[in-house]
This record gives C-alpha cells, structure tokens and sequence, in this order.
C-alpha cells in the first residue's frame, strides 16, 4: 500500500472506485454506508455487477487503475472467484465487490445490510 494514503479522505477514494467502476460500464451500483452500525467491521461497501465474467475483471482493473491515478491508494487485498464472478477489494474503510448478476443476487448483500443508508448511482450508457 502507497504510504500516501493519509492524504486521500474516504470520499476521494469512494469517488475514485466508482469512476473506475462506470468507465467500463459497470451497472446498479451501489454504495452502502455502515458507520452507523454497530455490526459492521468496515465504514462502507460499495457495491456493482459485470454482464461477464470479463467485464467483473475490467472493472476490477479499473478501480484499482482509478483509485492509484486518482488518490495514491491500492489495495490491502483483492481477492477473487477463479471464475470471475466475485471480486473482493479492501481499501480499509471502503470494501468493493464486484459481482456476476446470479452471484450478486446468491449473497445479497443490500438486503444483508438493509439498515445501512444507500446510495444508487445511475448506469452508463
């Protein structure tokens, strides 16, 4: 991890992750903001799906190219399904997954997390 991390704010890098996300044209993203949960072990998911296993791994790439570029930050880990349907990525306050639709829709993570306060952002085009 860059040790310029201090210097971007948590919105910086939630704004840099879903720039990554819609410039590859990720869809339904959504942010769910959990600071206000006792249960939680991190201060944000954000939240998106590929059409293909493909497209999961592009927009992967792109945020991890984004949040560099844009804030000095990587990752503490990224994780992944072989298959490219599920991809995890830690930025300590912030935890991106990146799904396959029938994934996204196994785990459910909006519902997991109804009491968080949401945040949806409209498709690219």
């Amino acid at each position: 991890m860059s040790t310029k991390k201090a210097e971007a704010s948590v919105q910086e890098i939630n704004r840099a992750i879903i720039e990554g996300i819609r410039d590859v044209k990720g869809k339904k993203i959504v942010s769910l903001d959990l600071r206000n949960l006792p249960d939680a072990s991190v201060n944000f998911f954000i939240i998106c799906q590929g059409d293909s296993t493909t497209q999961v791994n592009a927009i992967s790439d792109s945020i991890q190219k984004h949040v560099k570029e844009t804030c000095f930050v990587t990752p503490m880990s990224t994780v992944g399904t072989p298959q490219g349907r599920w991809v995890c990525m830690d930025y300590l306050d912030t935890v991106v997954h990146v799904f396959y639709p029938e994934v996204r829709a196994f785990y459910d993570l909006e519902t997991l997390w109804y009491d968080a306060r949401r945040t949806d952002f409209e498709d690219v085009e």
